[in-house]
């Protein structure tokens, strides 16, 4: 194949071993570029994490740099005190925790030119006026509208942490209209985003949505669960899962004592105080493919009452053959018809009612998960994603 040039990709987040909805989308980006580009790659790694440049396949990259963050404490007075500074200054913890690299960041690039570079996340924003001494042209892909999440997740949490949510949000929307019109394009996960990112001065907008590789419906024999998937850290998960655990998890649970609610993902630990004491819940924690754990399960829950872009564990549960019942934040963004692909409701009665519909009904869930399958093939895989930057010119 013939190369369209050099390309430079910066991520914030290792985009390999794929697993979560920020390295999905960057390990799909990745491909395709390495497909079409002789690409160079910069990656952020927390302090003692493993090198993301190691877990890339050989041949996809001409080069890689490794840049370690600098040490931050987790415990919850660290964080605090973090983010009180963080306030006081006006920085989004993100854009504060992947900034100030560019003196690294030069020092690697030297003297290389590219014809295109690509910036992930919008965390990563203020790298924009180095990449314009060495790339011809700038994008950006946009996992999420930082101001939107900001703003969602602030209605979701107590004070003061709700306060904090909201002022961050004030302070990304700033950023968002200043940064964004200075990039050559943006990509968007939906048409949605990509309305918004448009409102907000960007230049060009593609639609690249969230993708998984194709891969056939596992077999696998369905067991009396129900399933919830995601980084459990993220805190539109935790308020999620405090939300399903709290308001629709009893009633199901009396109406069907047999019936196991499996959450898995990453971060176990930041949701157990949230399930803990609760008879049939099963913290499974990390899985190497969570498409055939999905596919165990009866129904795959998407609570959200927070979030933005689009939701990569309702991908998942189509690709497993699994039915789905979600928020509308929770579906925001997918090209699904409710009642077809998946199940949408908001309160918790019904909610709980849609979910005791499927655990119940073999025939309708069969249905919903059949024509959910047949939306990911058709618009979900990486190929489907990537004939998008075709069309668009990347």
């Amino acid at each position: 194949m013939k190369r369209r040039g050099r390309a430079l990709l910066l991520c914030p987040e290792p985009p390999l071993p794929a697993t979560g909805g920020g390295p999905l989308r960057t390990a799909s980006l990745l491909a395709y570029l390495a497909q079409n580009y002789t690409l160079d790659a910069i990656f952020f790694r927390e302090e003692g994490a493993n090198d993301p440049a190691q877990a890339i396949p050989r041949g996809l990259l001409a080069d890689a740099c490794t840049i370690t963050l600098p040490r931050h404490s987790k415990t919850t007075l660290a964080r605090a005190v973090r983010n009180i500074g963080r306030l006081l200054r006006g920085v989004p913890p993100l854009n504060d925790r992947f900034g100030g690299e560019e003196a690294a960041l030069m020092e690697w690039i030297g003297g290389r030119q590219y014809d295109l570079g690509m910036i992930e996340h919008f965390w990563c924003a203020g790298y924009l006026p180095l990449f314009r001494r060495c790339c011809e042209k700038v994008g950006i892909d946009l996992h999420n509208i930082e101001s939107v999440l900001w703003k969602r997740t602030a209605a979701t949490m107590p004070v003061p942490v709700s306060f904090a949510c909201r002022y961050f949000g004030i302070r990304s929307r700033g950023l968002e209209r200043r940064l964004l019109p200075g990039f050559d394009f943006a990509l968007a996960t939906s048409p949605h985003d990509a309305e918004l990112i448009d409102r907000l001065g960007a230049r060009q907008v593609c639609n690249y949505p969230n993708s998984l590789p194709d891969t056939p419906v596992p077999e696998v024999r369905k067991d009396h669960s129900i399933v919830f998937s995601g980084n459990l850290e993220y805190a539109p998960n935790i308020a999620a899962v405090r939300f399903f655990a709290q308001r629709i998890w009893p009633g199901l649970r009396e109406r069907a004592p047999g019936l196991v609610w499996r959450i898995v993902g990453k971060n176990p630990g930041a949701v157990e105080h949230l399930v803990a004491g609760q008879a049939g819940i099963e913290l499974t924690g990390p899985v190497e493919d969570a498409i055939p754990v999905i596919a165990r399960s009866l129904a795959a829950v998407v609570p959200l009452l927070s979030g933005s872009g689009t939701r990569i564990k309702i991908l998942e549960a189509w690709a497993a053959g699994t039915p789905v019942v979600a928020t509308s934040i929770g579906a925001e963004g997918l090209h699904a018809t409710p009642g077809k692909e998946l199940l949408i409701a908001n309160d918790a009665a019904d909610f709980a009612r849609d979910v005791w519909r499927l655990v119940e009904s073999a025939d309708v869930a069969l249905q919903i998960a059949y024509a959910g399958r047949q939306r990911f093939d058709k618009e979900y895989t990486w190929r489907a994603a990537w004939d998008k930057l075709e069309i668009f010119g990347l």
